[in-house]
């Protein structure tokens, strides 16, 4: 008797994961491509309202971004008015990041669009299985503290 196809590489924790993740992504994708934005402007939206006012530099390191890809993203970002690039008070060098009172709005939005979206992801699951699935989640990113 012939095993279904692939079943031996599907039923991996990390196939498995990586379904997940690919669906969970784009589940969010869309939602925030209702706002008119991709990921990264959500990324760095939030990053700079958890950080700011921040250094560019140290913007792109927070969120693990190249440094030509931030300037793309911020170049989004600034001409819609959601942030602003000013000289850093401390270092008149360097760039500063800024939300603008906009930014917060679109970040509130997108924030609200992003857990819909998560919610339809784990609408197959009880609340006391999210809560689970989310703990076991963080243990294996590595990002638990």
């Amino acid at each position: 008797m012939a095993e279904a196809p692939l079943l031996a590489i599907r039923s991996l924790p990390s196939w498995l994961l990586g379904r997940a993740a690919a669906r969970g992504r784009a589940l969010v994708a869309d939602a925030l491509a209702a706002e008119g934005l991709k990921m990264w402007h959500h990324v760095v939206l939030s990053a700079v309202r958890d950080l700011g006012p921040v250094a560019q530099a140290d913007l792109g390191r927070s969120v693990g971004l190249d440094a030509k890809d931030l300037v793309g993203v911020l170049n989004d970002l600034q001409s819609a008015g959601s942030v602003v690039r000013e000289p850093d008070a401390k270092d008149r060098r360097k760039n500063a990041v800024s939300l603008t009172p906009a930014g917060a709005r679109l970040l509130k939005r997108c924030e609200k669009a992003a857990h819909t979206a998560n919610e339809e992801l784990l609408a197959p699951l009880s609340e006391a299985e999210r809560a689970w699935f989310t703990a076991l989640l963080t243990r294996i990113s590595g990002t638990d503290g």
